[in-house]
């Protein structure tokens, strides 16, 4: 089921007074600012910004064999997409005084080593780039925050791994190098930070990277002081 046909079964699942489906591509100002407008259109106004798309690139890590078209593409989603989204929103959003504004970030925007050159870059110059915005737009009482998972069971992780496995098996693997033990990330946990961020209990949370990784960001697990 392509994007179009999911979208159009969310509506039909939610109800057209709570939900709209818009066809968007993140890296076009002119799809960005008209599904901004449509939401404000449609709902009165937009009270939450959530900057999820995002792409790997191909599963390449080695700088030689890297491209310069395969890393624009990717800075193109990651980076410039979530900036015209921020834009946008903050148009609508900075006259009512209030909004919240939410990126995907990732594990690599702390941690080296766990993706390609350009998705590592394009997350680590997203957190510089929402802690900015927050900095601007707090004044007119928009929050603007990321959220950092690290590694779950989605169609983007198989593609950054180069896996072609089931969820059962990528989990156990995540498990292997998790910090966290006995409580496997899935994508209701990264969900649920999102909502966090985006609802009233976050009203005064922003300028945040909320990392939900288990603590594997801060701890390197090489030196082995804390086996049992």
């Amino acid at each position: 089921m392509g994007e179009d046909e999911l979208g159009a079964s969310l509506v039909a699942e939610l109800g057209p007074d709570a939900s709209s489906y818009v066809h968007c591509d993140v890296t076009n100002e002119g799809d960005v600012a008209a599904a901004v407008d449509h939401a404000v259109a449609t709902f009165g106004k937009l009270d939450v910004m959530f900057n999820n798309a995002g792409v790997t690139g191909p599963p390449c890590f080695r700088i030689t064999e890297s491209t310069k078209e395969d890393f624009e593409r990717v800075l193109a989603v990651n980076l410039i997409g979530p900036f015209l989204g921020t834009k946008h929103a903050a148009r609508v959003m900075a006259p009512a005084r209030r909004g919240s504004i939410i990126s995907t970030a990732s594990l690599s925007s702390s941690v080296s080593g766990t993706a390609s050159h350009a998705y590592t870059t394009s997350k680590r110059a997203l957190v510089g780039f929402t802690e900015n915005a927050a900095g601007e737009l707090g004044r007119h009482g928009i929050r603007v925050n990321c959220v950092s998972p690290a590694a779950v069971a989605t169609p983007l992780a198989r593609a950054a791994m180069g896996m072609d496995m089931d969820d059962e098996t990528i989990e156990a693997i995540m498990e292997k190098s998790a910090n966290l033990k006995g409580v496997g990330l899935k994508v209701d946990d990264i969900a649920a930070a999102a909502l966090f961020l985006a609802s009233d209990d976050g009203r005064y949370v922003s300028g945040q990277n909320l990392r939900v990784d288990g603590g594997v960001s801060v701890v390197n697990s090489s030196f082995g002081f804390f086996r049992d």
